[in-house]
């Protein structure tokens, strides 16, 4: 490696799946640049995960302000210079973000993932790799660096006011089963009735309680409702009451995680908890939780095949399926089989907790 900058500007606004990818890469440049100083711009949902991390300099945009949210973050960086700028998204919101950061190198994707004209924007190029999990692009960053090692840890910081939420919702650590049964799109989502069912399942079988989890939204509340509805016992229903630090909190406190392609996937992963990841629309070899790729039902090639007429493996990486009942091909069987799998190497038994994810 050559000589290593002194200031490094990370441009990773959203969501919030990526924002936790992006945690390891710069916890990798924290540990081999340890003189670098390092700024992070990241989206006002995402910051409230990440912003506390130690020994980064984190500045906010506040996407919902518009044109007023960029002003902000051009009078924060006014008169400043960094040596090396790594625009990690591509998204023309966040390009024309970068017109606020002054740098001579602005490393940007290759071309062929430098969407929304990214490359106009940077002038050098992370390797063009083919195929390539999320993360596994975002470490091309740091490999533009001439870092090649990885530290896959995210330990992101929980307050204690978070801690004690999830302590008072969760006392008994290690025996809560977390589903958190939205992902963003209606299309990803599973059916409330197999939710209960694996709810009932590891509630029989390994007397684990069960925690549902989610956002506001009417969506989200219909859901958990109906799962309750079809439970035979009561769950922990905390959809739409936790801030993202206490859902981070309270997964830290589970045996593992169900849910499909969404940001808290891959909060669990930060976490350090199993993730059974539902994939049946979206494909987890791109998008699934990085750690726990073993874990994931993956009905995605199959679904694939028919909805392009061709194998996956033909078809353009990551491309979504809009099959309307796409998820149906994912059983309940399939999750319980997911869920023995992680309780038969868990030290449960002993009331120790939950092994990692790994």
């Amino acid at each position: 490696m050559n000589e290593p900058p002194e200031s490094i500007c990370i441009l990773r606004l959203s969501a919030i799946g990526d924002v936790c990818h992006t945690v390891p890469v710069v916890r990798t440049l924290k540990a081999c640049l340890p003189e670098t100083r390092i700024t992070w711009i990241v989206g006002k949902v995402e910051a409230e995960l990440v912003a506390d991390l130690p020994g980064v300099e984190f500045l906010v945009l506040d996407k919902g302000a518009g044109w007023g949210g960029l002003r902000a973050l051009r009078a924060q960086l006014a008169g400043r210079r960094f040596d090396v700028l790594l625009h990690m998204q591509a998204a023309l919101r966040a390009s024309i973000a970068s017109f606020a950061v002054e740098a001579p190198r602005r490393i940007g994707f290759d071309r062929a993932r430098a969407r929304d004209g990214q490359w106009l924007f940077t002038n050098e190029r992370i390797a063009a790799r083919e195929r390539q999990h999320v993360m596994d692009g975002l470490f091309g960053f740091a490999e533009a660096l001439g870092i090649t090692e990885r530290h896959l840890v995210w330990d992101l910081p929980v307050p204690d006011d978070a801690r004690a939420f999830a302590e008072e919702y969760l006392p008994q650590p290690g025996r809560v089963l977390a589903i958190s049964p939205c992902a963003s799109h209606e299309s990803r989502d599973w059916r409330p009735e197999r939710y209960a069912a694996v709810a009932d399942y590891v509630r029989e079988r390994f007397g684990l309680d069960v925690v549902l989890t989610g956002g506001p939204s009417a969506r989200e509340r219909a859901m958990a409702e109906a799962i309750r509805a079809a439970m035979k016992s009561v769950p922990v229903d905390l959809v739409g009451r936790t801030s993202l630090k206490e859902l981070l909190a309270v997964f830290g406190r589970c045996a593992a995680l169900v849910a499909p392609d969404s940001g808290p996937v891959h909060v669990g992963s930060a976490a350090g908890i199993p993730v059974i990841g539902l994939y049946a629309v979206s494909n987890p070899e791109r998008t699934g939780p990085y750690l726990s790729r073993r874990l994931t039902v993956n009905r995605y090639p199959e679904n694939a095949e028919r909805y392009f007429g061709r194998p996956a493996a033909e078809a353009r990486w990551g491309a979504r399926l809009w099959l309307k009942h796409g998820m149906d091909t994912i059983t309940v069987t399939d999750v319980e089989d997911r869920l023995d799998a992680v309780m038969a190497c868990s030290s449960i038994a002993t009331g120790s907790g939950p092994e990692g994810g790994g």
